[in-house]
């Protein structure tokens, strides 16, 4: 379970040095720090579990929403989130892994973002098709439709069957609200396709 240090010192006021007590668990192993002011109680929670919780607001997406839908074939060892407003990109390394934030438009941040429920935990993750529109967003304009393609299936390796499966409907209107060349080539590209 994730507590913050104003929540562990408060269990423990009772304590003639609370801080001292909070220091001799975190060497025991009881809490493991996971960024300043912030702890995690079990070692071996999954750290996409801690995404939110180290830098927000934010969501799981990019790389790892890609993964994590079976879009892309290869395993991601860094916890991707969105964020909006921030202005730079941020990365924590911790003992629970690699995390990485950046920004995408404001206007579409709230979009296509679904609550995921799993034991006491919750997290935010972005659906496919927002993950690919993020991850679009990110890359260099193209310049067609046919260098998308070669970015979708080549530079990104999505998978044909899997992008087959996507929601043509909420990519072309994540595509209109988008001010990237890229997700608008490829609202066009679902458009023919359907």
């Amino acid at each position: 379970m994730i507590k913050t240090t104003a929540m562990i010192l408060e269990e423990l006021k009772q304590y003639a040095s609370p801080a001292c007590k909070l220091s001799r668990m975190v060497k025991r192993g009881e809490y493991i720090p996971i960024i300043k002011g912030l702890y995690e109680t079990d070692a071996s929670t999954p750290g996409y579990l801690l995404a939110g919780s180290i830098y927000g607001p934010s969501y799981l997406s990019f790389e790892f929403a890609l993964a994590y839908y079976g879009l892309i074939p290869e395993a991601v060892y860094v916890f991707t989130s969105a964020t909006y407003d921030k202005k730079k990109k941020k990365q924590f390394e911790t003992s629970f892994g690699t995390f990485t934030y950046r920004d995408v438009p404001t206007e579409v941040y709230p979009l296509g973002v679904l609550i995921v429920h799993e034991g006491a935990y919750s997290y935010h993750i972005a659906s496919p098709e927002k993950a690919l529109c993020d991850m679009l967003y990110t890359r260099q304009p193209v310049a067609n439709q046919k260098e998308l393609k070669s970015l979708l299936f080549d530079d990104m390796r999505i998978d044909e069957t899997e992008f087959g499966k996507l929601n043509s409907d909420e990519i072309i209107m994540l595509g209109e609200r988008y001010r990237s060349t890229n997700v608008q080539k490829l609202s066009r590209l679902i458009r023919r396709l359907k």
